[in-house]
């Protein structure tokens, strides 16, 4: 598909900037392994608040990052932030496994989580801005495949470093045990080796041209892109991102002024319900919370900590799937198929549990929910971000949707241990399956096709005149 461009070059940047979801991914599930040992050394296994607390911090981080991270880009561009999330990532993983007080454990993880936000927001706009039209839906969700590879990663090293915890075992023998002393602090300071590495290679990629054109910079836009595509391809996309700019030079300063105006309304709601739907559809919490979901399916720790392996196998190859399906399938049928597949897997979910169904079949069902997920709202969501705005506002508007989605995630991870409490699997699942079919109905109507097509061209379809 990428053929007769510089592909060596264009996979080279595009992965080093997807490194951001590498990291995100991990940080993010990487306390979900850790979870069993740590909330028994900081006293917290009986308080469902403080553990809800414990589990969402770094997510208000993301919510600070992600609100930052469209202005400051806008204005100093998206290659510093990157190394500013670089920075975060690797301060947080060496500082979350040193603390001994729960307090300062929790801003180590929020320090991450700062680093999450910038990253999501940055890394797939980058990623957009760099990319051939006919490639963009595959190279962004290249993004999304390192979130997946991210989240396997953290579950292989918590399953790999967590020694075996018998059946036997006492909460107070899992506190007196390596796993409950130094176990869980591996699992976070693992984080730092990919950390440091995408901090000394986010210094060799370029600026996004597209900021460099909007920002007076052409020559320097057009020598990345001549590496890109070569000279004609350089010329022809400078010439669309200036008749995009001349479009719009007579519009209200970029901001949220800007982005909450009457032009660009309809495209920002779509942006916010994509983007708030992708977390509200309940796939998430099976990373944050597998400990519980797979303990009222009838599993142990030990084996819970395997099965949580099981899943993230899952997740990397029906991303793979993805990464073949998005720029042919189309964007609009994957987002049908992934709200109204989980919408059908959930119900079926929740039934098992109010029947009480335990083993091998519920581990299927989770399974599922992941594949299907992974390969439609997982990457989809990121890429229709990243396309539907215009170049003046992306900055901000890829900005005010990622804090969206993670003010949905902070909500759906916080809420997951309440309702499981008074609601059990069955009613929570319940919920997540209307939620979903919800979804399927707002995308039938208002989610358009978006691929093959570029960045300008959208501008012209999607924003109100």
């Amino acid at each position: 598909m990428i053929g007769t461009y510089n592909k060596s070059f264009i996979y080279f940047i595009c992965l080093v900037s997807a490194m951001g979801g590498l990291l995100f991914g991990y940080d993010w599930v990487v306390i979900g392994g850790a979870k069993p040992f740590y909330e028994l050394y900081f006293g917290i296994s009986q308080s469902p608040v403080m553990q809800g607390v414990a589990m969402s911090t770094a997510l208000v981080g993301c919510l600070i990052g992600a609100m930052v991270a469209g202005a400051l880009s806008d204005k100093y561009g998206r290659k510093p932030l990157l190394v500013i999330a670089a920075i975060l990532f690797t301060v947080s993983a060496i500082a979350t496994g040193i603390f001994n007080d729960f307090v300062l454990f929790n801003i180590a993880r929020f320090v991450g989580g700062i680093g999450i936000g910038v990253a999501s927001a940055l890394s797939p706009m980058y990623i957009a801005e760099v990319s051939p039209g006919e490639a963009r839906g595959r190279l962004v969700s290249l993004n999304q495949m390192t979130i997946v590879l991210g989240i396997l990663g953290a579950q292989i090293v918590n399953w790999q470093l967590a020694e075996a915890v018998p059946d036997s075992f006492t909460d107070a023998d899992i506190l007196a045990s390596w796993n409950g002393q130094m176990g869980w602090r591996w699992m976070f300071w693992a984080e730092a080796v990919p950390a440091t590495t995408f901090l000394i290679l986010s210094f060799l990629i370029p600026e996004s041209p597209r900021w460099q054109a909007l920002h007076g910079m052409t020559e320097k836009a057009r020598h990345t892109l001549s590496r890109v595509g070569g000279d004609a391809y350089a010329q022809a996309e400078l010439q669309h991102i200036g008749q995009a700019a001349l479009a719009e030079s007579q519009e209200e300063k970029v901001g949220l002024r800007a982005l909450f105006s009457k032009r660009y309304a309809p495209v920002l709601i779509l942006g916010l319900v994509v983007a708030v739907f992708q977390q509200w559809c309940g796939t998430n919490v099976i990373f944050n919370y597998a400990q519980e979901i797979f303990s009222a399916a009838g599993y142990q720790v030990g084996d819970v900590l395997f099965n949580i392996v099981i899943t993230g196998i899952a997740n990397v190859i029906f991303t793979i799937v993805a990464l073949y399906t998005v720029d042919r399938w189309g964007r609009r049928s994957l987002m049908l198929f992934g709200a109204g597949g989980l919408g059908i897997i959930y119900l079926i979910l929740g039934t098992c549990y109010h029947l009480h169904i335990t083993g091998f079949f519920m581990v299927v069902l989770v399974v599922a929910a992941i594949a299907c997920y992974a390969m439609s709202l997982g990457p989809v969501t990121w890429v229709l971000l990243s396309e539907i705005f215009p170049n003046r506002v992306r900055g901000v508007a890829m900005a005010t949707c990622t804090f969206a989605l993670w003010v949905g995630c902070c909500t759906l991870t916080f809420s997951f241990p309440s309702l499981n409490a008074h609601l059990g699997s069955s009613g929570t699942f319940w919920i997540y399956s209307l939620i979903c079919f919800c979804g399927f109905a707002f995308f039938l109507r208002r989610c358009p096709e978006t691929k093959g097509k570029s960045l300008e061209e959208l501008s012209k379809e999607l924003v109100k005149e």
